[in-house]
C-alpha cells in the first residue's frame, strides 16, 4: 500500500512528496525530498509508526536535490540507495552536483536544500533498464526514462509508476500538467520517447513527486507531451535570435502564467506551481537544449 508523504517544502503543502511503500518486510521509501525537508519527512514517517533509521531501502528517480537531497541520511543509517548508473558517481561525490546547484541558487542554497554529503559506494545499487528487485512481497522495476535528466528512472510497482519529473508536475487534483525543464540535461526528443513508453505500458496510476496520484494516465501524459512541445517551440525563436535570457524570463513567466490561469489555476496553487517548477529555470534549460541542438548535440 502506498502512502503519500507531504514534505511541506518551505512551509508549503502539496509541492514535494515522498512515498512510503509497505512490503511485508519493512518499509520502502521512494524519493527523499531535500535535506531541508527532513524534519517534515521524519514527522510524516512517525505518523505511520516508522523512524528514518528503520527505512532500509530508498529508491530515487534521479539525483536532483528536491528528489534525493536527503538520501545520504538514510544511507548513514544503513539503507540501500537505488539509482540510475549515471547518478551513482554523483551520490558518492556530490561536489559537481553542488557546484551546479550553487551556480543556480547562489545564496539560497542552504535555505532551500540543506546539506548534501557523500554516500559510500557499498550503500548504492545502480539499476539497469528494466532491472527488477524484490523486497518482501513487493517487486520494483526500473524504467530508464531520460528527457528531464539523463539519469532518470521511473519505478514500477505492480501496475503503478512513480514518475519523478519525467511524468511532469500537476498541483491539485485538476491542475494542468507542466514539464519541469531545468538545466543541464533537458532533451525534448528523449523525453517524448519516455512519455510514449509510459503511455504504451498502460499503467493504472502515476505517482508524481510534484504532486500526488494520477489515475487518468493517458490523458495526463498526452497533455504533458503537448505542453513540452509547446514550450520548446515557444523558446526556439528566442534562442535563434540570441535574445538575452534576462529579457526572455519575464516574457516566459507571463506566458506560463497565462496558460495556468486559462486552466483555472490561481492564488495559492499558482504559487505552488512556481515553487515546484520555477518558470525562470525552464528558460535556462530550454535555451541550453536548443544550444546543444544547434551544436549537433
Amino acid at each position: 500500500m502506498v502512502k503519500i508523504l507531504d514534505l511541506q517544502f518551505q512551509g508549503q503543502s502539496g509541492t514535494i512528496a515522498a512515498f512510503l511503500v509497505e512490503t511485508g518486510d519493512g518499509s520502502v521509501l521512494i524519493e527523499t525530498g531535500p535535506h531541508s525537508s527532513f524534519p517534515a519527512l521524519s514527522a510524516a514517517l512517525k505518523k505511520h509508526d516508522y523512524r528514518p533509521e528503520q527505512v532500509k531501502h530508498v529508491f530515487l528517480t534521479h539525483i536532483h536535490l528536491d528528489h534525493a537531497g536527503a538520501a545520504w541520511v538514510f544511507a548513514k543509517h544503513g539503507a540501500t540507495i537505488y539509482v540510475h548508473p549515471l547518478g551513482k558517481p554523483h551520490l558518492q561525490n556530490p561536489e559537481k552536483l553542488l557546484t551546479s546547484a550553487r551556480r543556480i541558487y547562489q545564496g539560497e542554497m542552504h535555505r532551500l536544500w540543506g546539506d548534501l554529503k557523500p554516500i559510500s559506494a557499498e550503500r548504492i545499487r545502480a539499476m539497469g533498464h528494466k532491472e527488477k528487485v524484490k523486497i518482501g512481497k513487493v517487486g520494483f522495476k526500473a524504467w530508464h526514462t531520460p528527457g528531464h535528466a539523463v539519469h532518470h528512472i521511473a519505478w514500477q510497482v505492480g501496475n503503478e509508476l512513480f514518475t519523478g519529473d519525467v511524468g511532469g508536475i500537476r498541483i491539485g487534483e485538476n491542475g494542468p500538467v507542466v514539464p519541469p525543464c531545468p538545466p543541464p540535461d533537458i532533451n525534448v526528443e528523449d523525453w517524448i520517447a519516455s512519455i510514449d513508453l509510459m503511455i504504451s505500458k498502460r499503467f493504472s496510476a502515476l505517482y508524481l513527486t510534484h504532486f500526488g496520484k494520477v489515475t487518468e494516465v493517458r490523458k495526463h501524459l498526452i497533455e504533458l507531451r503537448g505542453r513540452l512541445r509547446n514550450w520548446a517551440t515557444w523558446m526556439k525563436p528566442y534562442w535563434e535570435n540570441g535574445t538575452d535570457p534576462k529579457e526572455i524570463t519575464p516574457i516566459f513567466q507571463s506566458y506560463v502564467a497565462r496558460q495556468l490561469n486559462a486552466a483555472g489555476v490561481s492564488g495559492a496553487d499558482l504559487a505552488r506551481y512556481e515553487m515546484a517548477n520555477p518558470a525562470w529555470m525552464s528558460v535556462a534549460g530550454l535555451l541550453r537544449y536548443w544550444s546543444k541542438k544547434g551544436e549537433g548535440g
